[in-house]
């Protein structure tokens, strides 16, 4: 029985080694389109996060104004 385990134990441990050190085949190369469209994606997304970082400064704005002094003792 203990063999048994030994040999389930080793086989266990050599196919984990072999899973963490195995190479997986390089990607396909991607055609015109698919890099004008990611490309196209990533614009879109660098726009977007532009305009909402810029409503969360306008807002931070607005807030700093609205309660000025508050914590500087009323001045």
């Amino acid at each position: 029985m203990k063999r048994v385990l030994l040999a389930v134990a080793g086989g266990l441990m050599i196919g984990g080694y072999a899973a963490t050190h195995g190479k997986l085949p390089p990607p396909p190369p991607k055609s015109d389109e698919q890099k004008a469209a990611e490309a196209q994606k990533a614009a879109a997304a660098k726009a977007k996060n532009a305009e909402l970082l810029n409503k969360a400064m306008d807002k931070a704005v607005a807030n700093h104004k609205r309660n000025k002094g508050a914590s500087m003792g009323g001045k």
